[in-house]
């Protein structure tokens, strides 16, 4: 009996996984809580306490990309890749990273590109793009530091054609360690310009 209730636990938290994997491609939901919720809900399982990982949810999500989106998201990443090489290069006084769903692969079709950007003041990032003629949104980013630290850093948000670019501000010294990974918990990947300028030739 034991044994027939824990297979059924296994195979609702990868139902979740593969339904919250949908959402985030197709209706663009960002927030992989957010998503497992509403996939739970879509199963009639509400409150269910079998929620998969972030990580099993990122594993779903490439594989879902995979299986229903193939050559058409391997063209969707790489006109992000683009964009984003194109934003690094106009805010290249500020050491951009990319970060995020464009770098791992697992862009949606409504992704935001994502990029970090280092600056004594964020006063320094709203100035050039206000004489860059550069229309924005100013707001703020709540970033995981640690296991059990988070903080709010400024953020702007703006468009690059037909992609959306979030931008968060960290001080210079913020380059020498990178906020938490909302996958895995570990310290996110960062990828400079020569990297992902190398991504767009491999590919």
């Amino acid at each position: 009996m034991m044994a027939r209730s824990s297979l059924r636990d296994q195979q609702m938290r990868v139902r979740i996984a593969q339904e919250a994997a949908r959402l985030m491609t197709e209706e663009g939901i960002h927030d992989f809580y957010a998503a497992k919720r509403k996939a739970a809900q879509h199963l009639g399982a509400p409150d269910t306490r079998n929620m998969p990982r972030n990580l099993e949810v990122e594993a779903a999500l490439q594989e879902y990309q995979r299986l229903f989106r193939g050559d058409e998201q391997v063209v969707h990443l790489k006109a992000l890749r683009e964009s984003a090489v194109q934003a690094m290069r106009f805010l290249a006084r500020f050491n951009p990273r990319l970060v995020g769903s464009v770098l791992s692969g697992t862009a949606g079709r409504h992704a935001d590109i994502n990029l970090h950007l280092f600056a004594d003041t964020p006063e320094d990032i709203s100035l050039f793009l206000m004489e860059s003629n550069i229309p924005f949104h100013a707001s703020h980013k709540r970033v995981r530091l640690s296991h059990d630290e988070w903080q709010e850093y400024p953020s702007f948000e703006l468009l690059a054609g037909d992609s959306p670019i979030d931008l968060v501000v960290f001080p210079r010294e913020g380059r020498r360690e990178a906020p938490r990974s909302p996958v895995d918990g570990r310290p996110m990947c960062r990828a400079g310009l020569e990297e992902v300028e190398a991504m767009l030739t491999d590919s």
